[in-house]
Protein backbone atom coordinates (compact mmCIF):
# COMPACT_ATOMS: atom_id res chain seq x y z
CA UNK A 1 0.00 0.00 0.00
CA UNK A 2 1.58 3.40 -0.97
CA UNK A 3 1.24 6.40 1.13
CA UNK A 4 -0.40 8.02 -1.76
CA UNK A 5 -3.68 5.40 -1.03
CA UNK A 6 -3.74 6.09 2.26
CA UNK A 7 -4.08 9.78 2.62
CA UNK A 8 -6.64 9.65 -0.76
CA UNK A 9 -8.66 8.03 1.87
CA UNK A 10 -8.88 10.39 4.10
CA UNK A 11 -9.90 13.04 1.96
CA UNK A 12 -12.44 15.27 3.11
CA UNK A 13 -12.66 14.47 7.23
CA UNK A 14 -11.62 17.81 7.87
CA UNK A 15 -14.78 18.99 6.57
CA UNK A 16 -16.49 16.82 7.95
CA UNK A 17 -14.72 17.99 11.49
CA UNK A 18 -15.29 21.55 10.93
CA UNK A 19 -18.80 21.20 10.21
CA UNK A 20 -19.08 19.25 13.62
CA UNK A 21 -17.63 21.93 16.06
CA UNK A 22 -19.38 24.81 13.93
CA UNK A 23 -22.63 22.63 14.80
CA UNK A 24 -21.15 22.34 18.81
CA UNK A 25 -20.12 26.13 19.19
CA UNK A 26 -23.61 27.25 17.63
CA UNK A 27 -25.52 24.99 20.03
CA UNK A 28 -23.45 26.50 22.75
CA UNK A 29 -23.87 30.12 21.48
CA UNK A 30 -27.72 29.26 21.63
CA UNK A 31 -27.78 28.28 25.34
CA UNK A 32 -25.58 31.27 25.99
CA UNK A 33 -28.18 33.72 24.66
CA UNK A 34 -30.95 31.86 26.60
CA UNK A 35 -29.14 31.88 29.47
CA UNK A 36 -27.94 36.12 29.39
CA UNK A 37 -32.02 36.40 28.90
CA UNK A 38 -32.81 34.68 31.68
CA UNK A 39 -30.40 36.57 33.91
CA UNK A 40 -31.52 39.68 32.74
CA UNK A 41 -35.15 39.07 32.82
CA UNK A 42 -34.51 37.91 37.14
CA UNK A 43 -32.78 41.09 37.47
CA UNK A 44 -35.85 43.09 35.80
CA UNK A 45 -38.07 41.12 38.12
CA UNK A 46 -35.59 42.80 40.91
CA UNK A 47 -35.27 45.93 40.33
CA UNK A 48 -39.26 46.56 40.03
CA UNK A 49 -39.77 44.64 43.17
CA UNK A 50 -37.20 46.90 44.84
CA UNK A 51 -39.13 49.73 43.56
CA UNK A 52 -42.43 48.89 44.12
CA UNK A 53 -41.91 47.92 47.75
CA UNK A 54 -40.14 51.11 48.06
CA UNK A 55 -42.81 53.15 46.99
CA UNK A 56 -45.29 51.12 49.10
CA UNK A 57 -43.84 51.78 52.09
CA UNK A 58 -43.40 55.31 51.74
CA UNK A 59 -47.56 55.73 51.18
CA UNK A 60 -47.49 53.34 54.09
CA UNK A 61 -45.79 55.45 56.10
CA UNK A 62 -47.92 58.14 55.42
CA UNK A 63 -50.79 55.91 56.52
CA UNK A 64 -52.49 55.77 52.55
CA UNK A 65 -54.34 52.78 52.19
CA UNK A 66 -53.81 52.81 48.64
CA UNK A 67 -49.58 51.31 49.05
CA UNK A 68 -50.71 48.29 47.16
CA UNK A 69 -52.19 50.48 44.18
CA UNK A 70 -49.34 52.42 44.27
CA UNK A 71 -46.61 49.09 43.96
CA UNK A 72 -48.86 48.04 40.97
CA UNK A 73 -48.13 51.08 39.42
CA UNK A 74 -44.86 51.06 39.94
CA UNK A 75 -44.03 47.47 39.27
CA UNK A 76 -46.25 48.02 36.21
CA UNK A 77 -44.26 51.23 34.91
CA UNK A 78 -41.19 49.07 34.89
CA UNK A 79 -42.70 46.17 32.89
CA UNK A 80 -43.57 43.53 35.65
CA UNK A 81 -46.69 42.78 36.99
CA UNK A 82 -47.69 42.85 40.58
CA UNK A 83 -48.61 39.10 41.71
CA UNK A 84 -48.70 39.96 45.80
CA UNK A 85 -49.11 42.82 48.25
CA UNK A 86 -49.19 43.17 51.90
CA UNK A 87 -48.79 46.09 54.14
CA UNK A 88 -48.18 44.41 57.95
CA UNK A 89 -47.30 46.21 61.36
CA UNK A 90 -45.47 49.01 61.60
CA UNK A 91 -46.03 50.01 57.35
CA UNK A 92 -43.52 47.28 56.25
CA UNK A 93 -44.79 46.57 53.15
CA UNK A 94 -43.57 42.88 51.15
CA UNK A 95 -44.28 42.43 47.43
CA UNK A 96 -44.16 40.45 44.84
CA UNK A 97 -43.50 40.82 40.69
CA UNK A 98 -43.00 38.51 37.93
CA UNK A 99 -42.02 39.68 34.55
CA UNK A 100 -42.14 37.90 31.16
CA UNK A 101 -38.74 36.54 29.37
CA UNK A 102 -38.72 35.81 25.93
CA UNK A 103 -36.85 32.98 25.42
CA UNK A 104 -37.07 32.31 21.46
CA UNK A 105 -38.06 29.36 20.49
CA UNK A 106 -38.79 27.53 23.71
CA UNK A 107 -41.91 30.37 24.42
CA UNK A 108 -42.49 32.74 27.09
CA UNK A 109 -41.93 32.47 30.63
CA UNK A 110 -41.80 34.36 33.61
CA UNK A 111 -39.35 35.60 36.38
CA UNK A 112 -40.15 36.76 39.79
CA UNK A 113 -39.03 38.42 42.66
CA UNK A 114 -39.89 38.86 45.91
CA UNK A 115 -38.86 42.82 48.28
CA UNK A 116 -39.56 43.97 51.14
CA UNK A 117 -39.32 47.70 52.77
CA UNK A 118 -40.56 49.61 55.70
CA UNK A 119 -39.28 51.79 58.52
CA UNK A 120 -36.51 50.45 60.80
CA UNK A 121 -37.04 49.40 63.86
CA UNK A 122 -35.17 51.51 66.46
Amino acid sequence: MSPRSRVSGERGSATVWVIALAGVLAAVGVAAVLVGAAVVGRHRATTAADLAALAAAERAVRGDHGACAVAGGVAGANGARLTACTVGDGAVVEVAVAVPVRLGPLGVSRAGARARAGPVAP
